[in-house]
């Protein structure tokens, strides 16, 4: 039987569902991660140029510990969006969805049989290398493995609501980097589109039974919650590795007799 997610778990019980974004390839970050207990690690190929068995290293060191990975698949071809899934990663978050089409099209691509046309393999991680029995293999990728689309650009507002009630699947995920550029607005966490449209993404997501996902701080955090917001992706390890490191080389600053830190 496939691996239950953990997400999907916490989620459907009502809980809150916690993740770190790892930037940093190799996976002994995901592995300390999970090791602290996040619930879900997030690995970037949109941005972030990592081959195969990169993603493959960081399924590893979260399964390790029964911790989800989500992989962030860059827009592209079908190929592009399964092979995560067929790693054996939890989930995967689909950027810059465009409209109710182009939802659909996503769900199509990823999901099997009835919910869409998935191509099949079954001899990879997911389907434990052919060893997982065939129905079995289809019916449980589809219930134990999610689909996050994220919304951040003006264009699928005008659809949200026809985007949330398709069936196929599980979380709307905002996004306020992008969307702050689609409203002429880049770094404006304040602006009042910005903030409309996060408690609107989070309404209708709970409004037709899906879960509402965004990245926050811990400053934050209790906002999005009572928003609406169940997962809540907080920092990254390239921030957290950069904190440190300014840390440290403000102690040597102020031994210094002119005064000066070695950041300047």
């Amino acid at each position: 039987m496939i691996r239950k997610s953990k997400v999907l778990q916490r989620l459907r019980s009502g809980d809150m569902a916690s993740c770190l974004k790892v930037n940093l390839k190799d996976a002994q970050v995901s592995e300390i991660a999970a090791i602290c207990g996040f619930d879900c690690v997030w690995a970037d190929l949109e941005h972030i140029g990592q081959d195969w068995s990169v993603i493959a290293s960081h399924v590893w060191a979260t399964k390790a510990h029964n911790v989800d990975l989500m992989v962030r698949v860059p827009r592209g071809h079908y190929s592009d969006y399964i092979k995560p899934l067929e790693l054996d990663a939890a989930g995967i978050l689909v950027p810059h969805i465009m409209g109710v089409e182009d939802a659909k099209t996503v769900i199509r691509m990823t999901r099997f049989h009835p919910l869409g046309r998935r191509p099949i393999d079954g001899g990879n991680a997911d389907g434990a290398y052919t060893a997982m029995d065939f129905d079995e293999y289809l019916s449980s990728t589809n219930s134990e493995r999610f689909l996050a689309l994220q919304i951040e650009d003006v264009e699928p507002l005008d659809e949200l609501e026809e985007i949330a009630q398709l069936e196929g699947f599980d979380m709307l995920f905002f996004g306020p980097g992008d969307f702050s550029q689609s409203i002429g607005a880049p770094g404006q966490w304040d602006h009042p589109l910005l903030i409309e449209t996060r408690k609107r993404v989070a309404n209708v997501a709970n409004k037709y039974g899906k879960f509402a996902a965004t990245v926050g701080t811990a400053a934050n955090f209790d906002e999005l919650r009572a928003m609406g917001y169940r997962f809540v992706s907080i920092g990254a390890d390239v921030v957290g590795l950069k904190n440190y490191c300014q840390n440290i080389l403000g102690a040597f600053g102020s031994s210094r007799g002119d005064g000066k830190s070695y950041l300047e």
